[in-house]
C-alpha cells in the first residue's frame, strides 16, 4: 500500500500517536520498563529501531493503536520484511526478519501483562526458519603469529596495538568488553582480568596468559604515558588524543594488523575469539569451560564450536577407530 499522503489523513495519525493508548505511547511506557529492569543500551537501542520500523509501517495504513493489531496483520508485515531490500539490493536475512517478530512478540507479550491487550496477536506467528550459524575460519598458528607481529613496538601507537592484539588473543574478549577494561581490571599478581558489564551486563573473571601479560605491563609502563591527557582516564586502551580507544578505533587496529600479514579471512576482532575457543576445544579444553571463559549464557551457543573443530574429531577418529582405515592385504 502508498504512503498515506492526505494532510487531514496524517494529521489524524499525528495526533493519534500522541494519545495514551498509541502504539507510540506503549512503544516508549515497554522501553522505559526495560531500561529499569536494567537491561543494556544496546538491546534497548535494538528493540527501539524494530518496534520504530514496524510503527512506521502501520502509520503508512493508518493504524495507530496495538488494539487494532491481529494475526493477518502482523502476517502482512512478516511478508512486507521478507520482500524488503537493502540499498544493495540484498534482502534482510532470516535471522532478522526472525528478530524483528521476536521483538514484536515480546512487546505485546509485555503489553497483555500489563492489561492493555486481552491477547498477543504475534503469539501465533511463526518465525522463519533461520540456518545454522556457520563461523568463520579460524586462524592457523602461523597466521596468529604474524597478525601479532605486525604492529611496530618501538612506536608508542603500536605497542599499544600489540597489547591489544595479545590481550584479545589470549582472552578471547569481545571488542566492547576490550574498550570498556579500565587500568584497574589488570590483576597481574593472579594473571586474570575482570570484565565489567559484559553482555547482558554480567561481569566476569577471565584468566589472562603470561605473553599477553607482560606486553600489557610494558604498554602500561612505556606506551600509555605519552598517551595520557587527563589524569583522572583510567581507560586501559586509548587513542592518540587521550580518550578511551572506541569500538571502531580497536576494529581498525586489528583490520590493519590482519591486511599487512595478508590474512583475508573475515571476522576482526571476532575471529580472535573463534580461533581461541577452538584451539582451546581442540586441545582438550572442557567446552563449559569455555561457556564461562566467553561469557555465554547458555551452552548451545559454545557449542557452536563443536562443528568448527570437526578437522581435529576426525584425526582422533582416524587414529583410534579400529574401522576407520581400509584392511590391508598383501596382494594390496
Amino acid at each position: 500500500m502508498p504512503r498515506i499522503g492526505h494532510y487531514g489523513e496524517r494529521r489524524r495519525l499525528l495526533e493519534a500517536s500522541s494519545a495514551p493508548d498509541s502504539m507510540a505511547a506503549w512503544m516508549r511506557r515497554y522501553l522505559d520498563a526495560l531500561a529499569v529492569q536494567g537491561y543494556s543500551e544496546d538491546l534497548l537501542r535494538a528493540r527501539r529501531q524494530t518496534l520504530a520500523v514496524f510503527l512506521e509501517w502501520c502509520g503508512d495504513r493508518g493504524l495507530a493503536r496495538p488494539a487494532e493489531i491481529t494475526l493477518p496483520i502482523l502476517e502482512r508485515y512478516q511478508r512486507h520484511l521478507f520482500q524488503w531490500r537493502k540499498a544493495d539490493g540484498e534482502p534482510l536475512s532470516l535471522r532478522g526478519q526472525a528478530l524483528a517478530i521476536t521483538h514484536l512478540r515480546h512487546w505485546f507479550r509485555w503489553q497483555v501483562r500489563h492489561h492493555h491487550l486481552p491477547t498477543n496477536p504475534a503469539a501465533d506467528l511463526d518465525l522463519p526458519r533461520a540456518p545454522r550459524v556457520v563461523l568463520p575460519e579460524g586462524l592457523q598458528a602461523e597466521e596468529v603469529d604474524a597478525v601479532l607481529a605486525q604492529p611496530d613496538v618501538d612506536d608508542v601507537q603500536g605497542l599499544r596495538d600489540r597489547a591489544l592484539l595479545e590481550l584479545l588473543y589470549s582472552t578471547g574478549v569481545r571488542r566492547q568488553e576490550a574498550r570498556n577494561l579500565s587500568i584497574f581490571d589488570l590483576d597481574f599478581v593472579h594473571g586474570v582480568l575482570r570484565v565489567r558489564q559484559g553482555k547482558g551486563r554480567k561481569d566476569r573473571v577471565v584468566p589472562i596468559g603470561e605473553r599477553a601479560l607482560a606486553w600489557v605491563r610494558r604498554y602500561l609502563d612505556t606506551a600509555r604515558p605519552p598517551l595520557v591527557v587527563e589524569a583522572h582516564e583510567t581507560a586501559l586502551f586509548l587513542n592518540r588524543f587521550g580518550r578511551r580507544l572506541g569500538n571502531n578505533g580497536i576494529a581498525a587496529i586489528v583490520r590493519r594488523a590482519f591486511d599487512a600479514a595478508g590474512v583475508t579471512k573475515r571476522g576482526a576482532c571476532h575471529l580472535f575469539r573463534h580461533t581461541m575457543a577452538t584451539q582451546m576445544l581442540e586441545n582438550g579444553a572442557d567446552i563449559r569451560y569455555i561457556q564461562e571463559l566467553l561469557g555465554h549464557e547458555r551452552l548451545d551457543t559454545t557449542q557452536i564450536y563443536t562443528h568448527v573443530s570437526i578437522g581435529k574429531l576426525k584425526e582422533i577418529h582416524t587414529a583410534t577407530h579400529p574401522a576407520a582405515k581400509l584392511a590391508r592385504t598383501p596382494d594390496t
